[in-house]
């Protein structure tokens, strides 16, 4: 089907993709499957299992034995640390056929899943493995008559549920599993029905690494169902859910049962806000690639900008000069720089959020790309003259659509910037620091990037405020929400 695809992928589409349920692989119980199709030209390239309750119920199981009696929390923090280290060593072993999955499932560019996604996850694997060694906790004063030694524990939470977007879809995996390994829980991981591939093989790799049976089961299906029932089960510690903000809402009621904790990364509308005495060019590149980057579907793509009005217009015109750049295609053309939506859900999501802008009279201006054939693609857009209560305004897209308003008065920045349900991230193009961070504390978002466009990290802190969220993935604080904090005082 791809004769261009190197041997390890072929082998891998080749054969069968189960479940990983207490280091074994299986078929769902049901014998039911999913077919798994490449966005870029609408065939079907494989299938995975479509789980069931009854799946999660024997994964849930076999990672609270290997929780509770297994060897896995007796091992010492470095040999943890050992493990999660040869787990990165074979991904990076096999980091084109790793790209070659990820482009088949996402759609993305393999350039982009080669040079960005797969060495983000390796060095993302690595930083956790370190922080094996260096949990700890602290010891206290107590003020009462007497002697007394008061220290606090850091402990694994326990079994927790890891909940994966199709975005990122490897990146997201690795982002989870290496903290929840790293504090000593064991993980039941639900990737994207959308995407699983990548994370079936890294599965193999897990195993193959050595990690006892019932550490990380991976139960692949549609989220009405087997996320549902991973997040209703009280047999679950905690969830760890990356998605919308639907969705993210839906998982409180279903964490009540058992109160189990929840760190929800959510929707973001994000604004990009060029002031005056910016630097034009790059504040162009910087938002341009914001919101086109992975052809829009980011959580934190800046997709709401707002430029002073004296350059507005010739913001647009860099905007729509760069966007016009952009190659969609397959993702496996190395020629190509914008692969397709992930599914024809999306496409048609996106479309109608662009198809009623349209109608409500706001200029809209599209890319010339054009793309023969099949597939899922929709080209970069900017749409401007826009009311600041339009769906298009107000909601997330998940596509490469912005939108675009001319600004009168700077000193109402902060409060454009904030008039959305969501607060994830925030951009800001200035020479002046003094005023930036002077809107930057204004900005109600968990990032807030100077000059710079999108970064991240495993040891940088992410998250939202608002309707984007609860909690922090990443350094100290993301894997001290895998960790249960416990108080023993001895008197002496």
């Amino acid at each position: 089907m791809y004769p261009t695809l190197t041997e390890q992928t072929q082998q891998s589409l080749g054969r069968p993709f189960q479940l990983l349920i207490d280091g074994a692989w299986s078929p769902a119980a049901s014998g039911e499957t999913l077919d798994v199709v490449n966005p870029a030209d609408e065939t079907v390239i494989a299938r995975i299992p479509a789980g069931g309750s009854e799946d999660i119920d024997r994964a849930v199981m076999a990672a609270r034995r290997a929780f509770e009696a297994g060897p896995w929390t007796k091992m010492t923090p470095g040999e943890r640390s050992r493990l999660l280290w040869r787990i990165a060593d074979l991904l990076e072993a096999r980091q084109g056929e790793f790209a070659e999955l990820e482009t088949l499932d996402n759609g993305k560019p393999v350039t982009m899943s080669k040079w960005v996604d797969v060495p983000a996850a390796i060095a993302a694997l690595r930083y956790w493995a370190g922080w094996c060694t260096k949990i700890s906790g602290e010891t206290r004063a107590v003020d009462m008559p007497g002697d007394y030694i008061a220290m606090t524990l850091r402990e694994p939470v326990g079994v927790v549920g890891l909940i994966t977007p199709w975005n990122f879809p490897l990146m997201s995996a690795v982002s989870k599993l290496g903290p929840a390994l790293a504090a000593g829980c064991t993980v039941v991981l639900k990737p994207a029905e959308q995407t699983s591939l990548t994370a079936l093989r890294l599965g193999e790799l897990i195993v193959e690494a050595g990690t006892p049976a019932g550490v990380v089961n991976i139960v692949t299906g549609t989220g009405a169902v087997v996320g549902a029932a991973l997040a209703e089960h009280d047999g679950v510690d905690k969830i760890s859910f990356t998605g919308s903000t639907v969705v993210g809402k839906s998982l409180i009621g279903a964490a009540r049962g058992n109160l189990k904790r929840l760190t929800l990364e959510l929707g973001g509308k994000s604004p990009t806000i060029i002031l005056p005495d910016a630097d034009l060019e790059k504040a162009i590149v910087g938002a341009g690639t914001s919101i086109f980057h992975n052809s829009g579907q980011i959580c934190v793509a800046g997709s709401r900008l707002y430029v002073a009005r004296q350059h507005f217009d010739r913001v647009i015109e860099g905007l729509a000069s760069f966007a016009a750049q952009f190659q969609l295609g397959n993702g496996l053309d190395p020629a190509t720089t914008m692969g397709p939506l992930v599914s024809d859900k999306q496409q048609a999501r996106v479309n109608a959020y662009i198809d009623g802008a349209r109608a409500s009279g706001a200029s809209v201006i599209a890319s010339p790309a054009v793309v023969d054939g099949k597939g899922y693609f929709v080209k970069p857009t900017i749409i401007h003259s826009v009311d600041q209560r339009a769906p298009v305004m107000q909601e997330e897209i998940f596509g490469p659509v912005l939108v675009a308003t001319a600004v009168d008065d700077l000193d109402e920045l902060a409060a454009l910037a904030n008039d959305s349900i969501y607060g994830l991230s925030a951009s800001i193009w200035t020479k002046d620091i003094s005023a930036a961070y002077k809107l930057a504390r204004k900005v109600r978002a968990g990032t807030v990037t100077i000059n710079s466009g999108s970064i991240a990290g495993p040891n940088i802190p992410f998250g939202g405020c608002k309707q984007s969220g609860w909690g922090r993935e990443n350094g100290a604080e993301g894997i001290e929400s895998f960790t249960e904090l416990k108080t023993v005082i001895t008197a002496l």
